[in-house]
């Protein structure tokens, strides 16, 4: 189909200032170009990011914006190259709409890691217009940015596994932990920590939550499916645990000391590092040292891991634990976020809200 030559516009809601405040904003949207997709919003997950962003706690916010990257809707429209997708087809859009192509990521498929890559919002296109992401109407992405959604798998739970599931399946993949019979370890049982918890289990693997107390013992265990709850304040059970894990993936998205659970990795072990942290960490070297132990991080997925992903889930049945709200109960839910008071993951049913 050609492109639409009368300007498009579209309405989401957007934070006007760093209060992060969201209310109703209109915006134009580009017309659909030659590998451009135009989709329909559904639902759209909500990140722990979307607060930071929002409230400018990194500094770089820049307003009115509109957030939200755990897109999934109804392709409309589609550029005359476009190949992979057709009108009818229920897709998704995850952290980024652009890249450079011609770096070494992203020629090694690996673009999240693009130092030119362009955000889904709170960027600025290569047109010269910010993007805006997905607690709107619709939404125009580059074909590369796209991911088709499985058949049968519903809007509202592909949502979450945009960002917060590519995140923990992308490091599992990359460090070749995906057979089964691994031990693995989940610290922090949030948005992340659940789906660490649920696709690890899928792949076979033994897991343990690590957390500060036992308030989620139960959900974890009886919920999530996890085998073993370690309290990390509890000296005994720490060190029965002692070079017992394979991997860790550690959610914590504060200020945290590494030296009790590094102790807890077995020779060659991995602690990957995903929460978002402006402190620096510790630890003294011969944690690592003694025991060949690697300290690495991993930022969300590839566009092919996403898609491997989202065909993985469906094939085992992994699905998030959500929370379906609407468009004006998104400042609720945002305060409910910052609490903690979610299980696991809010989406947005954006397709049956009033957008103005």
């Amino acid at each position: 189909m050609s492109s639409v030559e009368v300007e498009r516009t579209t309405t989401g809601w957007a934070a006007k200032d760093p209060s992060g405040i969201l209310s109703p904003y209109t915006y134009t949207l580009r017309n659909t170009g030659p590998e451009d997709v135009y989709v329909k919003v559904i639902s759209c997950g909500i990140c722990h990011s979307d607060i930071h962003q929002v409230k400018n706690d990194l500094g770089m916010s820049n307003y009115p914006m509109v957030p939200g990257h755990e897109v999934v809707g109804e392709v409309v429209e589609v550029g005359s190259d476009v190949t992979k997708f057709r009108s009818g087809e229920v897709v998704g859009v995850g952290c980024l709409v652009g890249c450079c192509g011609n770096c070494h990521p992203c020629k090694s498929e690996i673009e999240q890691y693009c130092n030119k890559k362009i955000w889904s919002y709170n960027d600025v296109y290569t047109d010269g217009n910010p993007t805006q992401g997905g607690f709107a109407g619709a939404m125009v992405v580059n074909q590369k940015f796209v991911v088709k959604i499985p058949d049968g798998m519903a809007p509202e739970q592909a949502s979450p596994l945009l960002c917060a599931g590519v995140t923990v399946y992308s490091p599992l993949h990359h460090f070749g932990l995906k057979q089964s019979g691994l031990r693995g370890g989940i610290l922090g049982l949030g948005g992340v920590g659940h789906m660490g918890v649920k696709i690890a289990k899928a792949m076979g693997h033994h897991v343990t939550v690590v957390s500060s107390s036992d308030k989620k013992k139960v959900e974890a265990l009886e919920d999530l499916g996890a085998d073993e709850y370690l309290v990390s304040s509890d000296s005994s059970r720490m060190q029965e645990l002692v070079d017992s894990l394979d991997y860790i993936i550690d959610t914590i998205p504060v200020f945290h000391p590494l030296e009790p659970y590094l102790s807890l990795l077995k020779v060659d072990g991995k602690l990957i590092l995903m929460g978002v942290i402006n402190t620096p960490l510790q630890f003294v070297t011969p944690m690592v040292m003694l025991g060949r132990k690697m300290i690495t991080g991993s930022f969300v997925g590839s566009i092919k891991e996403t898609q491997e992903m989202l065909e993985f889930c469906k094939e085992k049945g992994v699905t998030s634990t959500i929370e379906v709200v609407k468009l004006d109960y998104i400042n609720t839910a945002f305060e409910r976020l910052e609490r903690n008071d979610v299980r696991y993951r809010f989406v947005v049913d954006v397709a049956g809200s009033k957008l103005d």
